[in-house]
């Protein structure tokens, strides 16, 4: 019932002139870091193909979930809707002023036609959900999938993307790139069309990057998670149900960190943001910003169960998106690395009796894996990469997401 839509041929060529130098991605704002996340889920590391060393030791994941009753979770893509009856939402009107800092440079190599990326700057104050959306909407298309007929464009289904960079990347998500369709379309949030070029897509992360020959696109300025705390503000924007218009947007807050989601028998998602900011089908790939407008994360998933979705809206982190689109940019493609081992979290035992995660014991690793050259071995207990601490094996494998093969 929650599988990934059928995959299509969305990578078909589209003529287009040679694609502009990659983007530089704008710089997160400074934050404190975030103390290290305790889990308790015990799962097992899969190994899921070859070995690549990083540095002393292969970094990498590719793991399944010991847990078969997980809820279902719902992907976000929609299929084409000719008449749906609006819900209007009141807004608080109690905000505080918020004002718009339109001094952000944009990208050198995007020439005169790039936008300035406005960055709000909210000083503390109550979220002004108007001043996001004035600053967030100009950066958020429509994704649209179908097929040229006689007829002219047949939609098969939609979803949303992020622009990323001004000279015309756009990310989504992977299972809206590949879905049923010989054709992928961008409609800007000024309801421009264009036809799009899939540059690579990552099933692993559910990430794909999409580029069209445009001008007047503005980039949306990436923050980072890592500062951010449980009950902080978080707004989702992006095109759900596919209606005519342009984006919409939603207000609500960051719910937990971390969250592991499985989507469908075979695929989890690692590290994912969780939210309450209400995200509808045809809201993947869409943004989720914090209360300066920055991006955090790109909009995946809603958990449902029996009675319907239940108000919980997954996004991956904007970390991960970073290291993945850059590695698609560069490569087509993103290559995970692996650590070669296979193990669950180790719990201790605390003065007041309570059980602790404290690591990841391994009970093999793979010969002639990064683990086993740097002399890992069955029983070892690892408790940090790169000198950060990693107390689970779901936490292990969120980090190894910041690694490249």
């Amino acid at each position: 019932r929650y599988e990934y839509p059928s995959p299509g041929s969305g990578d078909s060529a589209i003529d287009s002139p040679p694609p502009p130098p990659l983007p530089v991605f704008p710089p997160p704002p400074e934050a404190p870091p975030r103390p290290p996340r305790r889990m308790g889920r015990n799962l097992a590391v899969l190994a899921a193909g070859a070995l690549i060393a990083f540095g002393a030791v292969a970094i990498g994941a590719g793991l399944s979930d010991a847990d078969s009753d997980a809820a279902p979770v719902a992907l976000l893509s929609a299929e084409p809707v000719d008449d749906v009856t609006p819900t209007t939402i009141a807004a608080d009107e109690a905000s505080a002023p918020v004002t718009t800092d339109t001094t952000a440079a944009a990208d050198p190599a995007a020439g005169d036609a790039a936008a300035p990326t406005p960055v709000i700057v909210a000083d503390g104050q109550p979220v002004d959900a108007a001043a996001i959306g004035s600053a967030v909407i100009p950066s958020i298309v429509t994704v649209q999938i179908g097929s040229n007929t006689a007829q002219g464009f047949r939609e098969s289904g939609s979803g949303s993307g992020v622009v990323i960079d001004a000279s015309g990347y756009v990310v989504t998500n992977d299972h809206v790139a590949t879905a049923a369709g010989s054709v992928i379309r961008v409609v800007t949030s000024d309801e421009r069309i264009y036809e799009a070029e899939l540059i690579g897509t990552d099933p692993i992360t559910d990430l794909a990057v999409l580029r069209i020959d445009a001008d007047r696109l503005q980039a949306l300025a990436f923050g980072a998670t890592s500062g951010l705390r449980v009950g902080e503000a978080a707004v989702a924007v992006g095109n759900p149900l596919g209606l005519d218009g342009g984006p919409s947007l939603t207000v609500g807050v960051i719910s937990a960190f971390g969250r592991e989601v499985q989507t469908d028998a075979t695929t989890v998602l690692y590290g994912m943001l969780q939210t309450d900011a209400p995200i509808t089908s045809g809201s993947s790939g869409g943004a989720l910003v914090d209360a300066s407008g920055r991006l955090i994360g790109i909009t995946t998933a809603v958990g449902v169960s029996a009675v319907g979705v239940e108000g919980i809206g997954f996004a991956t982190p904007v970390e991960i998106v970073e290291r993945v689109v850059a590695e698609i940019l560069e490569t087509g493609a993103a290559n995970h690395a692996l650590i070669g081992i296979t193990g669950s979290t180790e719990f201790t035992e605390a003065a007041d009796g309570a059980l602790v995660p404290a690591g990841v014991r391994i009970a093999s690793v793979t010969p002639g894996s990064g683990a086993a050259a740097a002399g890992l071995a069955a029983g070892d207990l690892l408790t940090a990469i790169d000198g950060d601490a990693v107390d689970s094996m779901d936490e292990l494998v969120t980090r190894l997401r910041l690694y490249r093969a």
